[in-house]
């Protein structure tokens, strides 16, 4: 059976924890070190466990303890060639992953990484390169889409054949035009490299998901943009426009920011 922990996801620090009985895979790394180690330890995993780390692109929120933890736990971190000369840019990552451990990977390519087949694909955002990932094991088939600025045909297809979709929900757009955020960052956050919007987000599950869509989890949501109940009830209320009803069709949860979700079984 295999078991999911998000860690944190949001402009804090994003971190995702997807496992079998024997094989342990962390995606994005953006946590403080001893953070990650307190939350490994007060679940009960074993930080030896995790045997390979994926990431989907190179902001610090995501990246800035992957070199520690490449390091200290001999894990290879797989991610594109551009995302890794990020890393290796990214001042606000101190500890770099050993050359050793720098594992590239290629959009559109499917790979055997431990027990989890994983397959790389365009996710639009103004970084050096982005990707999501689908993640197949045990016939369950897991995606994940963070920091999307728009809805691609990739992106449409992976959602079409996830059974366990993280999707970000960034921003509510009446928030941003109308918070306190300088001209830049607005027509930044609403751009098509920027963040996927709730309603963006609730119109891309409803168009594309199939009857196979069991759960999604709604990731890195804006502190200053958005709030949690006003993501789920916009999201819900597109659903419901199309006649999918939560906890009928589909389970939805909008993961924290700062606190983990608790295990997770994918059945």
């Amino acid at each position: 059976m295999l078991k999911f922990i998000s860690f944190g996801s949001g402009s804090s620090g994003n971190c995702y924890y997807l496992a079998t009985a024997t094989d342990g895979l962390i995606i994005d790394s953006g946590l403080g070190i001893r953070t990650l180690k307190k939350h490994f330890k007060d679940y009960g995993v074993a930080l030896n466990s995790v045997h390979n780390i994926l990431i989907t692109h190179d902001h610090a929120d995501h990246i800035k303890s992957v070199g520690y933890m490449s390091y200290e736990f001999d894990i290879p971190v797989y991610t594109t060639k551009k995302v890794h000369d990020g890393i290796k840019r990214n001042y606000c990552v101190p500890k770099k992953i050993p050359s050793d451990y720098v594992k590239l990977i290629e959009k559109g390519e499917t790979y055997q990484i431990g027990e989890f087949k994983v397959t790389p694909f365009e996710v639009p955002h103004d970084s050096a390169d982005n990707v999501g990932y689908r993640i197949e094991c045990e016939g369950i088939v897991f995606c994940i889409i963070t920091d999307a600025g728009c809805i691609t045909d990739d992106i449409k297809k992976n959602i079409s054949e996830a059974n366990y979709l993280v999707l970000e929900a960034n921003h509510d757009e009446e928030m941003v035009e109308n918070g306190p955020y300088p001209a830049y960052l607005k027509k930044r956050i609403l751009s098509s490299s920027g963040h996927l919007s709730n309603k963006s987000c609730g119109q891309a599950i409803a168009e594309n998901m199939s009857e196979s869509l069991r759960y999604v989890w709604l990731c890195h949501l804006s502190e200053e943009n958005n709030h949690p109940e006003l993501a789920r009830k916009t999201v819900e209320s597109i659903l419901r426009s199309y006649g999918i009803v939560i906890g009928k069709d589909l389970q939805l949860e909008v993961l924290k920011r700062k606190l983990p979700s608790g295990i997770i079984e994918l059945e």
